[in-house]
């Protein structure tokens, strides 16, 4: 495949002479004013314009102006006769590649040409690296619709364009690491290397080696100098995970490194500068190992600048609708699997599970369902077994609590000062044990118990069930057909 060449002069000989010179290697593209220029760059893809400076109709440089607003991925070279310094500074200035004056020595034209699509195919390439880099570790890949969640994502695009320190809590499987990523890729420092450390993998002596490197003969063992994490990632961003595990002597150098922005490799004395933003994690309480003397209380502060907390799945089950269908995508892709969605029934099993492991969990039984899967839609059948155990005893234990609601004038429980609304003419599926209740009970219990605390909207239900409004409404009316609910749903 060839690239295109637009050459743009109106002097015909001109335009002619350059096509001829250059139509074995390019398709190329001939006009005479800008206004001809436009139109076919309007019509065909072009790579590269050659435009001629001083033409009736419009100016090179008035064209060069719009070409790079309207198609910026067009590399465009200004040609003239009246060449000066004063010209080819303002030609650069408004996007031009280059800048040759008539007339053209052809064995330079050339060189130029290939020099400046090389430079355009990387640009291109280092876009496309950036889009997918974006896509693996910016906030597309932190998946969730709730109100928690869009509270994380607001704190991240507020806190990745500054240079603060931050420290992320939460349990594991919340995705630290994710938002730590997307932090740097939406901050000033993406162009530069994103390290990260696992505290906890490793002994004080090889942690403080790890991050500040050694010289040569600190320790047995180190036959040369070696450079540390945090020159590794200078200019860019040092992620330190489980900082809560890091020994008293690594707090120490730790301080240090966060006040002055400098330190010495193991085994020397020769202080090392660095440029670097610190971004930490843990799925401790930080604040509470400083009360417990486990932390260095004025390391704590200068980690924690900014304080972001990851909600735990549990509280956000709204987004497991979600969550499942991304990873139902990624997994039956990569084990080419027939399955393309997940089954409301399954969904209702899968919000009533407490997710100890978080997303991590859930997405580790997603990849597990998607495997064992028969059909092209995830079904209860399909949940992991010691899942469905588990969300039935929750369902159990929530439909066994004792109703202390009084019943409003919409057939609806009013709920206790600060509860939330209970199902009022509703027939809760059977009490007690995991013996007592069937999956069509849980499923029922999910889709009563949303109805209620959307106050019986039917729209919002849906979306918290992540069904749509139409399966709701089928369900509804099955649950009215076996006379388990009242008339005034």
């Amino acid at each position: 495949m060839k690239y295109s060449v637009l050459v743009v002069d109106d002097e015909r000989n001109t335009r002619e002479g350059l096509r001829r010179a250059i139509q074995r290697d390019y398709d190329v593209f001939v006009a005479e004013d800008a206004r001809s220029a436009m139109e076919v760059l309007a019509e065909h893809h072009v790579d590269v314009m050659l435009s001629d400076v001083r033409m009736p109709g419009g100016d090179g440089l008035s064209l060069l102006r719009e070409v790079r607003a309207k198609y910026p991925d067009v590399a465009c070279i200004l040609l003239t006769a009246y060449g000066s310094v004063e010209t080819a500074v303002e030609a650069m200035k408004s996007g031009a590649s280059d800048f040759l004056t008539k007339p053209v020595n052809l064995d330079h034209l050339d060189i130029l040409l290939k020099r400046t699509i090389r430079n355009r195919s990387l640009e291109s390439e280092n876009r496309e690296l950036r889009k997918q880099l974006d896509s693996k570790f910016g906030l597309e890949n932190i998946i969730g619709g709730s109100p928690a969640m869009e509270r994380l994502f607001d704190v991240i695009k507020q806190v990745a364009p500054s240079q603060a320190t931050v420290l992320i809590q939460g349990p594991s499987g919340t995705g630290k690491e994710l938002v730590a990523h997307a932090i740097h890729t939406l901050s000033p420092r993406a162009s530069g290397p994103f390290v990260a450390v696992h505290c906890a993998a490793l002994s004080s002596t090889l942690l403080e080696s790890e991050l500040f490197g050694h010289e040569k003969g600190a320790f047995t063992g180190a036959v040369s100098q070696r450079k540390g994490r945090f020159e590794m990632a200078e200019g860019g961003t040092l992620f330190l995970d489980e900082i809560s595990e890091i020994e008293p002597s690594v707090q120490v150098k730790l301080l240090r490194v966060l006040e002055e922005r400098c330190f010495e490799r193991v085994g020397g004395d020769e202080m090392v500068n660095v440029d670097i933003r610190i971004v930490s994690a843990t799925n401790r309480d930080l604040r509470k190992y400083v009360e417990e003397g486990k932390f260095r209380e004025d390391l704590y502060y200068r980690l924690a600048v900014v304080d972001i907390r990851m909600p735990p799945l549990k509280e956000r089950t709204s987004d497991i609708p979600m969550l499942c269908d991304f990873f139902i995508r990624e997994f039956a892709g990569k084990n080419n699997s027939p399955v393309t969605s997940v089954s409301p029934a399954a969904i209702a099993v899968l919000q009533s599970y407490s997710w100890p492991g978080n997303v991590r969990e859930l997405r580790n039984t997603v990849e597990r369902m998607v495997v064992f899967a028969r059909g092209s839609v995830l079904d209860v059948d399909d949940v992991p077994q010691e899942i469905r155990n588990a969300a039935a005893a929750a369902s159990s234990s929530v439909s066994a609590a004792p109703a202390t609601a009084a019943r409003n004038d919409s057939g609806m429980t009013a709920p206790e000062p600060g509860g939330h609304a209970a199902p009022g003419p509703l027939a809760a599926a059977p009490a007690g044990g995991t013996e007592g209740r069937t999956l069509s009970d849980m499923e029922r219990s999910r889709i009563l118990e949303a109805l209620a605390s959307c106050g019986g909207n039917r729209s919002k239900a849906a979306e918290m069930l992540g069904i749509s409004r139409r399966t709701l409404h089928r369900k509804i009316n099955s649950f009215k057909d076996e006379g388990i609910v009242s008339e005034w749903f």
